[in-house]
């Protein structure tokens, strides 16, 4: 009984193989680096907007602050 046969390890080391497969093609890591590259540009867009929200905030707020109530 060789242990290397066992099914748990044949069945791990096809799902390794296939994984490492994806990995080595270039349309794959393609894809991946497009993930990357819209996770990034996503990130850009939530900042402005978070920005420009801030500043629209401060502006409203000084704007209330400087209503005289008296």
């Amino acid at each position: 009984m060789n242990p290397l046969n066992d099914p748990a390890l044949v069945y791990l080391r096809a799902m390794l193989g296939t994984r490492l497969a994806r990995l080595r093609d270039e349309e794959e890591r393609s894809r991946g680096a497009s993930a990357i590259e819209w996770a990034i540009i996503t990130a850009i867009l939530a900042l402005i907007a978070i920005t420009i929200g801030a500043i629209i905030q401060k502006k409203i707020q000084d704007k209330a602050n400087s209503i005289n109530t008296g």
